[in-house]
């Protein structure tokens, strides 16, 4: 675990973008709660949810972190040390000066918001300074995207499938690509508690 810490802190983040779907609660809670207060990169993050869902996230998971978290709103500015979720029914975007933008633009593996729009346009706008996770989730959506990061030169994970509540989604990323993590939740953890920059 030494040499993965020591690979990530050589690695300057400008955004950490994040996917998943059935199961991803859980292993939101314990990613989540790792990010140290001092985190200084906005992170965005899209769970698959039926566009009339009515629970928000962000407010089931706020518990778990000190840093702020909502959903995203369409034009808004990404702020460090902020935590942002897709809205049920929209794309979420990441416009080149570094602002949220929503999309009514087709599904995506039958989901909007896709994990996959929100990976490649940030992947475009971060490029190598970008860190993305892929979760758990019963759809290929965001193996594609993750691919977009990876050939940007930027940073990736993907969750351990044998530690997955649905596997579909993090072995069609393992089909495309080699990330630079492949990691249980717990270790994904460890990992992000050491980012403050």
């Amino acid at each position: 675990m030494g040499a993965a810490l020591a690979k990530l802190r050589d690695h300057p983040l400008d955004a950490i973008v994040i996917g998943g779907s059935a199961g991803v609660l859980d292993v939101l809670r314990v990613l989540l709660a790792a990010l140290p207060a001092s985190l200084r990169v906005p992170v965005a993050i899209v769970v698959h949810l039926p566009a009339r869902a009515h629970t928000a996230i962000h407010q089931s998971l706020q518990s778990v972190t000190t840093l702020p978290m909502r959903q995203a709103d369409d034009k808004e500015p990404l702020q460090g040390g902020a935590i942002y979720f897709a809205s049920p029914g929209y794309h979420l975007l990441i416009e080149s000066n570094g602002t949220a933008a929503h999309s009514l633009d087709e599904p995506v593996y039958y989901s909007r918001p896709s994990i996959d729009v929100l990976f490649e346009t940030a992947s475009e706008v971060y490029k190598r300074r970008l860190l993305g996770i892929l979760l758990t989730g019963a759809s290929p959506d965001g193996a594609q995207g993750l691919q977009a990061i990876h050939d940007a030169g930027g940073m990736t994970i993907v969750q351990d499938p044998d530690t997955c509540e649905a596997d579909t989604m993090p072995r069609a990323a393992l089909s495309r690509l080699s990330p630079d993590f492949v990691l249980a939740p717990a270790a994904m953890a460890e990992l992000l508690s050491t980012l403050s920059s």
